[in-house]
């Protein structure tokens, strides 16, 4: 590996290649950034990417563990501008630029391991919501100091925010988690319901939905306290952080609508409300 962390024309589209065959929106709505903010939002993106993918394959957990530890060392070696490849120039470049810190990124590798171990199960409040700081929150530490705003309040936004879209995105893939063995639904709360903590049943389970409806409305309560948070910071750097709530908002009001007897049926925001969300937003 070198010291010379120049990043090139050819690893920034490589870095933006690997966002857009992700086949995710992400890369699309990242456009509104300008053009060094937009490429150290995909280098963040292709790293979390990475090591997810490592939580979700087939490998045994030792082998996923090799995995992310050898990630580690190149989290540790990109922040002190140490790279080997396209994603970790354009981070090791990113790193000093906005200022980004070493512990949100090992946070990150944190939560895929807690994935990757073994399947997480009706798991107790605190755990949940240690898990949600690091695969979402620690994404958004990152976010919003790319977005220009690395005061004490946009941390603020990146916690709540992300517990609200981590929780929202637990309500939207009940059914995908149940397949892979999982339930990420707080283990106090079936127990008070009399749902058994298990992923093959509990989706069955006439008393589930008081059990969803409570997660729902921890969500709210978190985009409520992002919003709070939002009023403090710079208006223009938390142009992307509010169209994000706005989403996922959006989208956990239509699962609500949907009811929580019909949780099997996919749920997507169409693309005209979030063309529509983003011209509420004046993000385009």
């Amino acid at each position: 590996m070198s010291r010379e962390t120049g990043v090139t024309e050819a690893d920034l589209a490589d870095v933006a290649g690997l966002v857009r065959d992700a086949g995710t929106s992400f890369y699309r709505g990242m456009w509104i950034l300008p053009r060094e903010r937009r490429f150290a939002m995909f280098a963040i993106y292709a790293f979390c990417r990475a090591v997810d993918d490592v939580a979700d394959g087939t490998a045994p957990w030792e082998e996923k563990q090799c995995v992310l530890d050898a990630w580690r060392v190149r989290v540790a070696d990109f922040c002190a501008g140490v790279a080997d490849d396209p994603v970790t120039r354009v981070l090791a470049a990113t790193v000093p630029r906005y200022g980004l810190r070493q512990i949100d990124f090992e946070a990150i590798i944190d939560g895929m391991a807690m994935d990757a171990e073994q399947p997480i199960v009706g798991p107790p409040l605190a755990v949940l919501d240690l898990y949600c700081d690091r695969v979402a929150c620690a994404v958004g530490r990152l976010s919003v100091r790319v977005f220009g705003d690395a005061s004490e309040a946009a941390d603020q936004v990146a916690g709540s925010l992300g517990r609200a879209l981590q929780l929202t995105n637990i309500l939207r893939d009940l059914v995908e988690d149940s397949g892979r063995g999982r339930l990420y639904l707080p283990a106090e709360w079936l127990a008070q319901a009399g749902v058994p903590a298990d992923p093959a049943t509990a989706l069955n389970s006439p008393r589930l939905p008081p059990v969803l409806a409570r997660l729902a409305a921890l969500a709210h309560h978190h985009f409520d306290l992002a919003e709070r948070a939002m009023a403090r910071c710079n208006a223009r750097a938390m142009r992307p952080a509010r169209l994000m709530a706005a989403t996922y908002a959006a989208l956990l009001a239509r699962i609500e609508r949907r009811g929580w007897e019909r949780i099997g049926e996919p749920m997507r925001l169409p693309g005209w409300q979030k063309l529509w969300l983003a011209l509420r937003h004046g993000l385009l």
